[in-house]
């Protein structure tokens, strides 16, 4: 299995705004310069799935695998035997809030979707927290 983690902290923000932007899956177009869009139908909540579409790319399904709000959230997508998990978690500490972005790739293509997709998605981690705090800061 191979896993990467990227955690930032931050003053500027609430666990509750960070929460607040991410549950809004229909805006996310307004600060991820990465998507073209995002959509869901319904509630953001475990169980339930949204669809987004890379800039250039295609359509993607994601499934909410985990909520427990103003805390953290684990979504998966499928690809063609391999699984992409994406895991967001907010932490209050006492230097601010602790942002901790891990995404992780099982099966047997695994190899394959890392280089096509999960390592871009790491390396734009660090600039797309600061995005997500700058937008959140709105809120």
């Amino acid at each position: 299995m191979w896993k990467r983690t990227y955690s930032t902290v931050t003053k500027e923000v609430t666990k509750e705004q960070l929460w607040k932007l991410f549950a809004d899956v229909n805006n996310w177009h307004n600060w991820d310069t990465n998507i073209e869009f995002a959509k869901i139908e319904g509630k953001f909540e475990a169980g339930n799935h949204f669809i987004l579409r890379p800039k250039g790319g295609p359509n993607v399904k994601i499934q909410l695998t985990e909520t427990i709000e103003n805390n953290k959230y684990i979504d998966v997508t499928s690809f063609p035997l391999a699984k992409m998990y994406d895991e967001h978690l907010f932490e209050d500490t006492s230097e601010g809030v602790k942002i901790t972005n891990t995404i992780w790739v099982t099966g047997l293509l695994s190899f394959i979707w890392i280089k096509l997709v999960a390592q871009k998605i790491v390396n734009d981690t660090p600039t797309d927290m600061q995005k997500q705090i700058a937008a959140a800061k709105k809120l």
